[in-house]
């Protein structure tokens, strides 16, 4: 009985073993497979990354060979060009002209004569206002009133002084004469004569001394009256009576001359070679609905350390509908080129070899696209200067170029 249980559990761990033994090898195989599968998917997109680069490379070839056997085909068998599929297209005969580039800003208008009114001789209290905002307003003219009572009394004083000196003038020159006339006749002595002569002088140093303080404080009363000093239109009067005029924070009188405008812009500095003085500008104010033609009056002279950029200005002419401060959108001309071809910018076409565009050439009879590479310079609008590439009496096709091939005939619409 022993020998017999002793062989069953032997079997049953040794089945127990084998069991253990496939599951780890099954699992083994799994955990391999799915390592290889990860890896045999790498390499399956990296094979078909390089199938599709060659099956691209083959197909650009194809399309030149294609190309290539249907030019000569053309040519040798005409029943086969009889039958050739034509395409329908616009076009345009080239033309040269001058092309000009402009820089697009937005600006602004300024007034070259704006005043900000501030008194002659200081701060003070208003006493009285005579104008009003959006009052015209003349050189000149008189604008308000500041307390003088304080002057008026150093006014005052000077001539009260003023008379005081010219009595005690008077006295002492009589003083002076009575003793030249007893000196005259031997009675009295040099010193009393002297002194005198030396009264007289002194009162009158004092008197032209106080004639010119009574003009000083004359000209100081009437820095209390406030004047333009410009023709214009009162555009700022924020200044009340009773308030401080003429100190930070105070209120202001702003006058404005409306005759001499100007538009203001501020251009990258990158520009700075090719824009200056005399540059043509079309100004358009848009609220007013206005094209302005002007040219730059004023380039500044340093580069804006913060917008990278200078200040140019170009005058305008006096319009009731321009306002200082408003928006105005400028085209500054900073190139030129004469006798240059220039194309829509939506003909222009891109492949691997580079840009080109489609143009049409009549060949044995036939109208013919072809392609014409070219080199492009700059853009103005919708126009694209051309520099290589194109010259005058081209016929560009403008119209149906899309899906046109290198020999394709045509028809023009």
């Amino acid at each position: 009985m022993t020998n017999k249980t002793n062989k069953v559990f032997k079997l049953s761990n040794h089945t127990t073993m084998r069991q253990y033994i496939v599951i780890s090898a099954a699992a083994l195989v799994l955990f391999s497979s799915c390592g290889d599968s990860k890896k045999n998917s790498n390499s399956n997109l990296n094979d078909k990354k390089v199938t599709l680069e060659k099956l691209k490379n083959e197909k650009d070839k194809l399309d030149e060979k294609i190309t290539s056997l249907q030019t000569e085909i053309d040519k040798l068998d005409t029943s086969a060009a009889a039958t050739q599929k034509t395409k329908l297209v616009s076009v345009q005969t080239l033309a040269s002209a001058d092309f000009t580039h402009y820089i697009e800003l937005q600006g602004h208008v300024e007034a070259e004569n704006v005043s900000f009114i501030t008194p002659r001789g200081g701060p003070g209290q208003v006493k009285a206002i005579y104008i009003k905002q959006g009052q015209l307003v003349k050189k000149g003219q008189l604008l308000l009133k500041l307390d003088d009572a304080v002057i008026q009394q150093n006014v005052v004083a000077a001539k009260q002084g003023l008379v005081s000196i010219k009595t005690q003038l008077s006295y002492a020159k009589d003083i002076y004469q009575r003793q030249k006339n007893l000196w005259d006749q031997g009675i009295g002595t040099e010193v009393q004569l002297i002194t005198a002569k030396n009264n007289v002088a002194t009162l009158e140093n004092q008197l032209q001394a106080n004639e010119e303080n009574v003009k000083s404080v004359q000209v100081q009363s009437n820095t209390t009256m406030v004047y333009s000093d410009v023709n214009g239109v009162a555009d700022m009067v924020t200044v009340k009576v009773g308030e401080l005029f003429g100190a930070a924070g105070s209120g202001i009188i702003k006058i404005v001359n409306n005759s001499l405008l100007k538009v203001v812009s501020n251009i990258p500095e990158n520009y700075l070679g090719t824009v200056g003085k005399g540059s043509p500008i079309i100004v358009f104010m848009p609220d007013a609905n206005k094209t302005i033609n002007t040219t730059v009056s004023f380039v500044g002279a340093s580069i804006d350390i913060i917008n990278r950029g200078f200040v140019v200005e170009g005058k305008l002419f006096n319009d009731p509908a321009l306002k200082p401060n408003q928006i105005a959108l400028l085209k500054i001309k900073d190139y030129t080129s004469p006798n240059s071809i220039a194309i829509p910018l939506n003909t222009l076409q891109n492949d691997e070899k580079g840009k080109f565009v489609m143009v049409a050439g009549t060949e044995d009879g036939k109208l013919i696209a072809r392609k014409r590479s070219v080199t492009i310079g700059l853009l103005n609008g919708d126009l694209l200067e051309i520099k290589t590439g194109l010259k005058a009496g081209d016929v560009l096709i403008t119209e149906g170029f899309g899906s046109l091939y290198e020999g394709q005939l045509l028809t023009i619409q």
